[in-house]
């Protein structure tokens, strides 16, 4: 009997091989449609806030025009200039990332190259209940407790580097609890979980015959990490950054409880500022006309500066993994 004919005469009830492939076949179409959908939804969603919030920002956009980027925020004069804001959102996200850079980076090389599981388990778990915590807890646990505490190691080295021509340009007088310097650390709490979670993944996917490699011709765990281990992660390291950047750039409530409210342009990291996300938050509710268009217009421009950050870290991503299948 042929092959065929066996087929033909499996035993009652059973599916025959053409049947199982077309419904198999059928599934897989109807999943790659239903990814495709989700996808496309995501990018009108995006589309859709982008286009609204930009026609509600548009008499903000045609009275200032370029006046946007001004440095006068001033409602009774109806100047809003977006400059002093701006400035607090830039500097605010370089001061967390220059200080939680490094401690995640740390922290990861940590939990994947130092100790073992067993002692690295705990500390994961800390580390990602650190990354659920509420923003509103940070902020008010910045102000109510940390700025106080900090004013006065502020005031300790604003006097301490008085006429010291580059030290005393930026953390000279005056000094305040709510300030940049603050809302930089606060924020650095914050996006220290999440930067240290992405670099966790991204250095654990190192094969292990690299590691071993390294070591057979005599590398030690430092020369280890630095000739195998960042190589092969620093794309996705870099990504992590960015995207930690990008959380510290749109955060709302700890910032706009730490950082005061000051809509100046200064040197001094000590004073109080202002960032985008505060002054929305502080602001809106007591807008109308150009002054809610002005507000609006903020958001825009945050979203903006957000999804461009979001969209480095991808192509850095994207373009350190076809590196390495190049090599």
């Amino acid at each position: 009997m042929s092959a065929v004919t066996q087929a033909d005469q499996a035993a009652p009830g059973s599916v025959p091989a053409s049947g199982l492939t077309a419904r198999r076949g059928l599934g897989d179409r109807s999943f790659q449609w239903l990814a495709l959908g989700c996808g496309l939804l995501v990018l009108v969603i995006l589309v859709l806030i982008a286009v609204t919030t930009t026609q509600q920002a548009s008499s903000w956009f045609t009275t200032e025009g370029w006046g946007i980027f001004g440095t006068v925020w001033d409602q009774a004069a109806n100047k809003f200039g977006a400059t002093p804001f701006i400035y607090g959102t830039a500097v605010t996200g370089v001061i967390a990332l220059v200080m939680a850079v490094p401690v995640s980076i740390g922290i990861a090389l940590l939990l994947t190259e130092v100790v073992p599981y067993r002692v690295a388990r705990p500390i994961v778990y800390v580390v990602d209940l650190l990354a659920v915590v509420p923003s509103v807890v940070w902020g008010l646990w910045g102000i109510l407790v940390f700025a106080p505490w900090i004013q006065h190691i502020y005031a300790r080295i604003a006097s301490a580097v008085t006429g010291v021509p580059v030290l005393g340009f930026f953390f000279g007088t005056p000094t305040s609890g709510a300030s940049f310097f603050t809302a930089g650390i606060i924020l650095a709490f914050m996006i220290t979980p999440i930067v240290t979670s992405l670099s966790r993944e991204v250095i654990a996917t190192v094969p292990a015959t690299d590691r071993e490699g390294a070591y057979a011709l005599g590398a030690t765990r430092w020369e280890m990490i630095r000739g195998v281990v960042w190589p092969h992660s620093q794309g996705g390291v870099v990504g992590a950054v960015l995207l930690g950047l990008g959380r510290a750039v749109g955060e709302t409530i700890a910032a706009a409880l730490v950082i005061g409210s000051s809509p100046v342009i200064t040197s001094r990291l000590f004073s109080t500022g202002y960032n985008m996300p505060a002054v929305i938050a502080n602001q809106f509710g007591e807008a109308s006309g150009v002054f809610r268009s002005a507000l609006i217009g903020l958001g825009v421009l945050l979203f903006a500066f957000t999804i461009i950050i979001n969209v480095v870290a991808r192509a850095i991503v994207n373009r350190s993994a076809r590196r390495k299948r190049g090599a």
